[in-house]
């Protein structure tokens, strides 16, 4: 139960994926002459973005977790679901300093040296540097990852996030054109009301109203990070 909303935003903020990554993801170069082999490659750098993801469930998990030792995990999770609803609410684009510019100039020119191989490991290198391109909703999954208030928590949560993303991200990289653009952007509508959902969860879960498992009390908090 923990862990989805966090499949659920995979599976609608994919929907975004699909324009931001969607071309990325159509021109991976094939790893054999054989359908199979095709279908192997696009799985090893969907398997890659997850790896990534897992990763910054680490880094996260560590936060939340360091939360919890202090005491803060209930303004943890309020504070994570306010800042997704001001979020939505600007709906402002983040503009980054110029060390990060030039740490995506270094991610995209590796990304563009993979390209040019086919080889599965090239592949999921590929993956694994994508995950690490600046997104929007990977940065909502790490506040719900930071509220999740533990180590486990934190990598379980951008986990089942990662998977959430792969249907969509397969199916492009398997179909290519065939994922009808409108399809896309019709359902991309969904993206605000699921966010807006998720920030009301972490927020009543801050709160701990005493409600199972949307807002289980403080005691029950504390039980479920150890």
């Amino acid at each position: 139960m923990q862990f989805l909303p966090a499949l659920i935003l995979g599976l609608v903020g994919s929907l975004h994926c699909a324009g931001m990554c969607g071309p990325l993801a159509m021109a991976i170069p094939a790893t054999g002459n054989t359908r199979m082999s095709f279908t192997f490659g696009r799985l090893a750098y969907n398997f890659g973005r997850v790896t990534t993801y897992c990763l910054l469930g680490v880094f996260f998990g560590c936060i939340g977790l360091s939360f919890v030792m202090a005491g803060f995990q209930r303004w943890a999770s309020i504070v994570a679901g306010a800042t997704i609803l001001i979020g939505l609410t600007a709906s402002t684009r983040l503009t980054f300093q110029a060390p990060v510019v030039r740490a995506v100039a270094h991610v995209r020119s590796r990304l563009g040296l993979l390209m040019k191989q086919r080889t599965y490991r090239s592949i999921y290198l590929l993956g694994i540097l994508n995950g690490f391109l600046p997104c929007g909703m990977v940065y909502v999954a790490g506040a719900g990852a930071v509220a999740a208030g533990g180590f486990v928590s934190g990598v379980g949560y951008m986990l089942a996030f990662g998977l959430g993303t792969i249907p969509m991200m397969l199916s492009i990289g398997l179909a290519g054109k065939l994922v009808h653009v409108g399809l896309r952007l019709r359902y991309q509508k969904l993206i605000p009301v699921s966010l807006a959902i998720l920030a009301t969860l972490l927020i009543m879960r801050g709160l701990a109203l005493g409600i199972p498992y949307l807002s289980p009390a403080l005691t029950q908090l504390r039980e479920c990070c150890h």
